[in-house]
C-alpha cells in the first residue's frame, strides 16, 4: 500500500516513527533525573564523601565510554530498532536498580548499567530522529532535545516532590521505572523497521572523507565537546549538593536546584530554533556561552538560595544550545563522520574526569561545592567561546 505524506513531508509510518522517538528522548532525560536530585540521600545513606560520589560518577562515566565503543557493532548488528528497544528498557531496569540499591558495589553496579544502555540508546534514537527530521519539511530535531530536557524536569520535580514528601528512594524508582518501561512498550512498535537509508548515509560519508582531513577536524572537536559538555553535566549533577551542602537546604528543597537548571534547559531548547534563524548560529554560541559563564557565577558563587535558583535557570538556558549547536556544526562539517567521532570522544572523556576533579576540589577545606563547580565549569565556558569563535560556521548558516 502507498503511503501518503503529510503536509510536513512525513509517510503515516514515519510520523507514528517520530512519535515513538520523540517519547524515547523524553523517557532518557526522565531516567537520569529521577535519581540526580536524590544523589545527596544515597551519599548520606551509604556513607560517602564528595569525594567518594565524585568517584562514584567518574567510574558510571568510564563505563559509558565503553558503551561508546560497543555501540557501533551492537546497533550495526542488530539495527536501530531493536538496539533501542533493548537499551531503553536495561535502562529503566538500571533505574529501578538504583532504587533497591543497600551497598555502594550495587550502586556503582546500577550506575554502570544505566551508563551502557544510555549511550546506545542515544545513539540508536539520534540516528532515527535525524533521519525524520530530514524528511519534514521543517526539521525538529532541537525539539527533539528539547524533549529530553522536559523529561529531566519531570522527573526532577517528580523525585524533588518524593523527597520533600517523605516516600523512600526505593518506592519513587521503583514506581518510576515502572511507569517509564511501559513508555517504552509504546516506542517499539513505531519506530522504522529498516535502517537502510540510515546506513547509507553514514557508508557514503565514509567514502568521502579523507583520514588525514577527518583526523584534523576530530581533533578541533575533541576539545569543543570536551569543553561544551562540561557545564551541562556538571551543573546538573551538582546543582543539589550546592543547595544542600553550601546553603544548608533540606534534601526534599535541594533537588529544586537541579529543576531550576533543566527548566532553563527546556525553555533554551524549544526556542532555539527559531532564534538560530533570525540570528545565525555564531552569534546565539557566544550569547549561550556568556550566559552559562554568568549563571555559574550567580548559582554558585554568590551565598543565598534564591541567587542560586535564578543563576541555575540563566546557566540552563545558556546550556541548552551549546552543546545543540556544536553538534549541528560537526554533523555539517566537510568530514562529518571524524568531527561527531571527536565530540562524542571529547565528551565522554571530560565527563570521565571532571567528576573526580570537582568533587575532590569540594572535599578540601579551602573550597565550598559551587566554588569548585564554578573553577571547573568557567574555565570550560570560556574554551567553548574561544573554539566557537575560530571554528564555528558563519553567521546565519
Amino acid at each position: 500500500m502507498i503511503q501518503r505524506a503529510d503536509h510536513r513531508g512525513l509517510t503515516r509510518v514515519e510520523h507514528r516513527a517520530l512519535k515513538s522517538v520523540a517519547v524515547q528522548f523524553f523517557v532518557n532525560g526522565a531516567v537520569i533525573a529521577s535519581y540526580i536530585p536524590r544523589l545527596p540521600e544515597i551519599r548520606d545513606s551509604l556513607g560517602l564523601s564528595l569525594a567518594a560520589i565524585g568517584a562514584v560518577l567518574a567510574v558510571a562515566t568510564g563505563v559509558g565510554v565503553v558503551g561508546s565503543l560497543i555501540q557501533g557493532p551492537v546497533i550495526g548488528g542488530i539495527g536501530t530498532r531493536r538496539a533501542m528497544i533493548v537499551a531503553s528498557l536495561t535502562l529503566v531496569l538500571g533505574l529501578g536498580l538504583v532504587g533497591l540499591t543497600q551497598s555502594t558495589l550495587m550502586f556503582v553496579g546500577a550506575l554502570m548499567v544505566i551508563a551502557i544502555a544510555d549511550v546506545v540508546t542515544d545513539v540508536a534514537m539520534n540516528m532515527q530522529g535525524s533521519a525524520l527530521s530530514d524528511r519534514r519539511s521543517v526539521p525538529v530535531i532541537n525539539r527533539l532535545h528539547g524533549l529530553w530536557s522536559l523529561g529531566t524536569v519531570v522527573g526532577g520535580i517528580v523525585a524533588t516532590i518524593a523527597a520533600s514528601s517523605g516516600v523512600s528512594l526505593r518506592v519513587h524508582l521503583l514506581i518510576a521505572a515502572l511507569v517509564l518501561g511501559f513508555a517504552v512498550l509504546y516506542v517499539g512498535p513505531g519506530l522504522l523497521r529498516s535502517d537502510d537509508d540510515l546506513l547509507h548515509k553514514q557508508n557514503a560519508q565514509a567514502e568521502n572523507d579523507s583520514r588525514a582531513g577527518a583526523s584534523a577536524v576530530a581533533a578541533i572537536f575533541i576539545a569543543l565537546g570536551a569543553s561544551a559538555i562540561i557545564p551541562e553535566v556538571i551543573t546538573s549533577d551538582w546543582a543539589a549538593f550546592r543547595l544542600s551542602d553550601d546553603l544548608d537546604v533540606g534534601n526534599g528543597v535541594a533537588g529544586l536546584g537541579f529543576v531550576a537548571f533543566t527548566t532553563g534547559m527546556v525553555l533554551g531548547r524549544f526556542s532555539a530554533d527559531s532564534i538560530v534563524a533570525q540570528h545565525g548560529s555564531t552569534k546565539v554560541l557566544r550569547v549561550a556561552t556568556a550566559l552559562t559563564a554568568v549563571g555559574v557565577l550567580c548559582s554558585m558563587i554568590v551565598p543565598f538560595v534564591g541567587a542560586a535558583i535564578v543563576g541555575l535557570v540563566i546557566t540552563g538556558l545558556g546550556v541548552s544550545v551549546m552543546f545543540p549547536q556544536i553538534y549541528d556544526q560537526a554533523a555539517r562539517s566537510e568530514h562529518s563522520k571524524g568531527a561527531l567521532g571527536g565530540l562524542t570522544a571529547g565528551s565522554r572523556i571530560a565527563l570521565l574526569v571532571t567528576p573526580v576533579v570537582v568533587g575532590g576540589l569540594a572535599g578540601t577545606e579551602s573550597l565550598t561545592v559551587g566554588q569548585a563547580v564554578a573553577a571547573v565549569t568557567i574555565p570550560a565556558a570560556i574554551a567553548v567561546l574561544a573554539l566557537s569563535v575560530r571554528f564555528a560556521p558563519p553567521a546565519n548558516s
